[in-house]
């Protein structure tokens, strides 16, 4: 009778565990069948980033997903609309660009990002630029030859055991492509 309730116990365990991992396939299947509602990221910024401040905020006002949102998140939309409306074209091509890359990414690909990017901004501000600029010249390089050059003498010299495991950790999403001229900023 002992045996019986460990082994119940762990069937209830594993059964428990069997609900949540379907539970959150699901909840990752409903957020993807929303976004694909609601048309590709950044379809919004692009109709309207030509458009002068006062009347993105018009459109905005007007947008019924806009409207259906808590306060708190239109006003951090409001902010980061402010925000790229300021940037130049070309700047502000490479955040539509990291947007659309960014939907096309699995759950799991997305919370190992953020999980990465996380560790980079941990790093100080002269490290962060350092691997930020490898990174950015290691995701234009095949994946064999990206390998061969974070295990390579000269990258165990300047960079740690850590830095390189999240360069190659990052390199192998599949982030979008360098972008000529393109400098990554590790706080974006």
């Amino acid at each position: 009778m002992t045996v019986a309730l460990p082994s119940s116990a762990l069937a209830q365990n594993g059964g428990q565990a069997r609900r949540q991992a379907a539970q959150q396939r699901e909840k990752a299947q409903r957020q993807q069948e929303r976004a694909r509602q609601q048309g590709h990221a950044g379809d919004w910024l692009r109709r309207y980033k030509d458009m002068p401040p006062a009347e993105q905020e018009r459109a905005l006002q007007k947008d019924p997903a806009f409207r259906q949102l808590p306060a708190e998140q239109q006003e951090t939309l409001r902010r980061r609309l402010q925000h790229f409306s300021t940037l130049p074209p070309e700047q502000q091509s490479r955040v539509l660009n990291r947007m659309e890359t960014w939907e096309h990414l699995t759950p799991e690909q997305k919370q190992q990002a953020r999980q990465i990017f996380g560790q980079m901004r941990e790093l100080p501000p002269d490290r962060q630029r350092m691997v930020g600029t490898a990174l950015h010249n290691l995701r234009g390089m095949p994946p064999d030859e990206r390998e061969q050059v974070i295990n390579s003498d000269n990258f165990k010299k300047m960079f740690s055991d850590h830095e390189r495991d999240m360069m190659r950790d990052a390199s192998r999403l599949p982030l979008a492509p360098p972008e000529s001229g393109d400098h990554p900023d590790p706080q974006e």
